[in-house]
């Protein structure tokens, strides 16, 4: 089972297919009507573990977000989270209702359960075209957002008896967002603080710790009857944008219980379905995701964004990228578990429609963002780099790889011009390892070795990213990169100054796939 998984996520991740679907064809092949012929039944049993997966998922992508990418961001998404989603709700269920003949509460439940939208997933596909940051600030900070409504949503059009009054539905939302919120910033910067001042007997204890405080912070904000996805989801951006102790181990270790909580949950949902009972619901899912994708969701980033006179280029984009992940089909087990009737042909519509259409956008976002001129082909390519601290010597080893079509390409060691305090230090070629000088002409395909003291890390990771799109004149050509050092030697070792970043580069983003 390890081995089919391991393979799974090696083959998402060259096909640029989310690895929903594969995780989802797992279970699919060893439950019922499949190979392995395992009968489970148990909805209630996988909305248990379902939250408590979507509790580790949402923590992971809390704490590889970057502030300083998503503030700017933080507005539209906000609006796009709250107004978007009931546009979004409204058009999807009337569709429901009169296209598909559903009864009213199971077509507000279809509405409200496919508004929630998987940044995860479009990242999956789009991690080699570079988009700008505003796009991927306001995608990512969406996913992170509108699960909380949404849920608010499904639970209340999933009691059994009459639905509230719409006004009390609003209420509802913006209290429970409310206490949420006011918990998750504060659990994340009460347990940011303590981290920062006590000392814990073993540095593996950093990364559980981090984890313990999210989850604190999601079971604080559900006992406040608020909402503990969005508290463990700002609880976690807190802690992930604070200066914590062992800070990439933390971040490794939550993208690694990320991926474990995906693939189990991913195999639960494809056990609980029955395959067999999909083909009476397939095409009543596909008209309904015909509305959500080509009406529904248009007209609720439209709506949205209008305030925020965003080109219409990334809203198209945006609306194309509102892939449906693993959210809507845990969601779709709320009404199952409460008992409402025509729940299971809920499920069924709903596993249909998230795989069939997530099969439709997911290979053709980066066709679309080269087509709308968001995502250049021949753009230079982004660096990979990946940092270990150096904790006793109060420094960073950047490991630097330069891709294909980085503008690098040629450019002297000399020409980087990285602030004091940092320097390359070896350069591996065609297997091969070397100490650099400073006339050293670097090559695609080459590795660098770079060490900064902690004052400075920041700023060297942005002037290699700079070069590496704007190549040795970065800084002329509007990359920012000459900027961020100069301002740097300016005002000192004032560390994290990003007054250089931000729109020119994508940061380093490790986002499970979902």
């Amino acid at each position: 089972m390890l081995l089919i998984a391991v393979a799974a996520v090696r083959i998402s991740s060259r096909s640029g297919l989310p690895s929903l679907l594969l995780y989802l064809g797992i279970g699919i092949a060893i439950g019922q009507d499949g190979i392995g012929n395992v009968a489970f039944d148990n909805a209630e049993l996988t909305q248990v573990i379902g939250y408590a997966a979507l509790v580790v998922i949402l923590a992971e992508g809390g704490l590889g977000t970057q502030w300083k990418e998503i503030k700017p961001a933080l507005p539209a998404a906000v609006v796009l989270s709250t107004v978007g989603v009931a546009v979004s709700v409204g058009i999807t269920a009337t569709a429901a209702h009169y296209l598909v003949g559903l009864e009213w509460r199971q077509a507000l439940i279809i509405g409200a359960v496919v508004s929630s939208t998987d940044a995860a997933a479009v990242f999956s596909v789009l991690r080699k075209v570079p988009l700008p940051s505003r796009v991927t600030g306001v995608l990512e900070a969406e996913s992170g957002f509108n699960d909380a409504p949404v849920v608010i949503l499904v639970v209340a059009f999933s009691t059994v008896g009459p639905v509230d009054s719409w006004y009390v539905l609003v209420g509802t939302i913006v209290l429970e967002l409310a206490i949420g919120t006011a918990i998750g910033l504060t659990v994340g910067l009460l347990g940011a603080y303590g981290l920062r001042h006590v000392a814990l007997p073993a540095s593996g204890l950093y990364p559980i710790a981090v984890m313990a405080i999210a989850v604190v912070a999601y079971a604080a904000g559900a006992m406040a009857h608020g909402s503990g996805f969005l508290a463990v989801y700002l609880a976690a951006l807190v802690l992930g944008n604070a200066k914590l102790p062992h800070a990439p181990a933390n971040r490794g270790f939550a993208e690694g219980l990320g991926w474990i909580a995906q693939i189990g949950m991913f195999v639960l949902l494809g056990l609980l379905v029955t395959p067999s009972k999909l083909f009476a619901d397939f095409w009543p899912a596909v008209v309904i995701g015909l509305v959500l994708t080509v009406v529904a969701r248009p007209l609720e980033v439209l709506l949205s964004l209008l305030p925020f006179r965003i080109p219409w280029q990334e809203q198209a984009l945006m609306s194309w990228a509102g892939l449906r992940g693993a959210v809507p089909i845990i969601l779709a087990t709320i009404p199952m578990v409460s008992g409402i009737e025509g729940s299971e042909r809920v499920f069924n519509i709903v596993f249909v429609l998230v795989v069939v259409y997530t099969l439709v956008q997911g290979p053709t976002l980066p066709w679309l963002a080269r087509a709308l001129k968001l995502g250049d082909g021949a753009e230079a390519a982004d660096l990979g780099v990946e940092s270990a601290p150096l904790e006793r010597l109060r420094g960073h080893l950047l490991s630097v790889a330069i891709p294909a079509g980085s503008r690098m390409h040629g450019v002297e060691v000399a020409e980087l011009r990285l602030p004091a305090g940092a320097a390359v230090t070896l350069v591996v070629r065609d297997d091969k390892s070397f100490v650099p000088g400073p006339t050293t002409v670097l090559r695609r395909g080459d590795e660098l070795l770079v060490v900064a003291t902690d004052p400075v890390r920041d700023a060297a990771e942005r002037r290699l990213r700079a070069v590496g799109q704007g190549g040795k004149l970065a800084g002329w050509l509007g990359t920012g990169g000459a900027t961020a050092v100069t301002e740097h030697r300016r005002h000192g070792h004032r560390h994290g100054d990003d007054s250089a970043d931000g729109r020119t580069h994508r940061p380093i983003r490790k986002r499970t796939s979902g």
